[in-house]
């Protein structure tokens, strides 16, 4: 063989193998991606309870921890997650009582907010997160309020997605549930039942919202489905009568805002039905830095506007 045709057949070799090498390495990294794009979806015993919930991100990223409201579950945050979980590691359960976690009767357990922040308090514990953002929604506005206080240290930043701490934040919509809390009677409780059926869960996601063909129905399905669960209506009756409690905690949520200066982002479906813009704004009263962003949807701001809302907590989350 001549030298030369051995330098051409060496080259070619090289280039073969440098090919070869650039695909692994593609290969690899698009893995890589794609891990940290997977969300998985995990079960785990905290305390007494089986709690369900929803990671994906780096493991050594900093944490997101999302808490979801009513009639909701973790699925709520389907759109978010894939978003956030590019540069966070995104944690988000499901509260007992609600989606895949373990519902317990309520003959046997006591569903109170103090309860679901409880059971969410053994979950971090139990999942050794020392430090995280928290991302509230509406009932994981109270429960992740109580973690907060009892977790100060723990507490990044917070995202309040329509999760309200101020009494003028509560919409003439909770008027039957007000005259509930006033006299817990039979009657009155009886009168809630309409706001467990699907018309009410169709509601609450399809109010304020221009265009409803963005609102998949999926969501509102699975949240009637488990609404429908035995047992379930009851669960649900009890937590509206306790959310009083958490109108009555409000001052001490604005306590802690007040002496701790979280950072705080709130953003919110300006035609929210049940918690109003001006419970948005109320938190510049206790934490002036406070970022308030508005959106025009309604109290689901997720579906109809999760990449704008992903993109401005990401914005947010790197200003820190």
């Amino acid at each position: 063989m001549s030298k030369h045709l051995q330098i051409v057949t060496l080259l070619m070799a090289l280039c073969v193998i440098s090919a070869y090498g650039q695909k692994q390495t593609s290969t690899f990294k698009h893995q890589n991606v794609m891990q940290q794009n997977e969300i998985h979806h995990c079960t785990v015993q905290a305390g007494s309870l089986n709690i369900f919930y929803r990671e994906a991100g780096p493991k050594d990223a900093p944490v997101l921890f999302l808490l979801h409201g009513y009639p909701t579950s973790s699925f709520m945050f389907r759109k978010l997650i894939p978003i956030l979980a590019k540069e966070y590691h995104v944690i988000a359960p499901d509260l007992p009582g609600f989606g895949f976690s373990e519902s317990p009767d309520p003959s046997t357990y006591n569903y109170t907010f103090d309860n679901l922040a409880s059971a969410m308090q053994a979950f971090i514990d139990t999942l050794g997160l020392k430090r995280f953002a928290l991302y509230v929604f509406d009932y994981g506005a109270p429960t992740g309020f109580r973690l907060a206080m009892a977790n100060p240290e723990k507490i990044t930043s917070i995202i309040s997605q329509n999760g309200n701490a101020y009494e003028e934040g509560l919409g003439n919509a909770w008027a039957g549930i007000r005259k509930y809390w006033a006299n817990p009677s039979q009657e009155n409780r009886d009168a809630l039942r309409d706001f467990v059926t699907i018309k009410m869960t169709r509601f609450q996601y399809e109010e304020g919202v221009s265009d409803l063909s963005l609102i998949e129905p999926e969501a509102y399905t699975l949240d009637q489905y488990f609404l429908d669960k035995p047992g379930h209506v009851d669960i649900q009756l009890d937590l509206m009568l306790d959310y009083k409690n958490n109108v009555a905690l409000y001052p001490k949520f604005q306590q802690y805002f007040r002496e701790w200066k979280p950072k705080m982002l709130a953003v919110w479906g300006n035609k929210d039905p049940f918690f109003l813009p001006v419970g948005a704004e109320s938190y510049k009263k206790d934490i002036p830095d406070a970022t308030v962003k508005f959106y025009d949807t309604g109290h689901f701001a997720l579906e109809t506007h999760a990449a704008e809302i992903g993109q401005d907590i990401l914005q947010f989350m790197k200003s820190e």
